[in-house]
């Protein structure tokens, strides 16, 4: 892999984001999260997996250098790369942990979206800063950030049971 370390010890399988200096997602590593996946599903003495990002970020987004080049086919193909690679890791049978220690932003933060379990460092910062711009999310994460929020309270208030 060029831009992930992937490695295992002690039953717990590693991915780390190693392309600075922010971990931005390219076609590239999109295709390696797959591959990534595709390995840990064949390693049985690997019981967990744990993401995280070297250096400042755990992925600070999308390249945009390589995304203001796209045709409007290359970035469907992009968004349907990334929602493969993000099903592929979230439908595992192994829990998947995000170890976010740093930015996790735009696509950073669609990753962590589709682990089992978050784990923020005090200075990480995670959001979908694209949705200022106009754009949505382009790996799912609409949709797995409201099913893993919920309703907001004044939905709540509506699914309440009344005694």
């Amino acid at each position: 892999m060029k831009h992930l370390i992937v490695s295992k010890a002690d039953g717990i399988g590693w991915l780390r984001f190693n392309r600075p200096p922010v971990n931005a997602l390219n076609t590239e590593v999109v295709l390696e999260i797959e591959r990534a996946f595709d390995w840990f599903a064949t390693q049985d003495d690997v019981f967990v997996i744990v993401l995280t990002g070297e250096g400042k970020a755990f992925v600070a987004g999308a390249d945009i250098a390589e995304m203001s080049g796209f045709t409007p086919l290359q970035a469907r193909v992009f968004a349907q790369n990334g929602h493969r690679a993000l099903a592929r890791m979230a439908s595992t049978e192994k829990p998947v942990i995000a170890a976010v220690n740093g930015f996790a932003l735009g696509g950073g933060c669609e990753i962590a979206l589709a682990c089992d379990i978050r784990v923020l460092a005090d200075t990480a910062k995670i959001g979908q800063p694209e949705v200022n711009l106009g754009l949505l999310p382009g790996f799912g994460g609409t949709q797995r950030l409201a099913r893993l929020v919920g309703p907001g309270s004044q939905g709540a208030d509506i699914h309440r049971r009344r005694d």
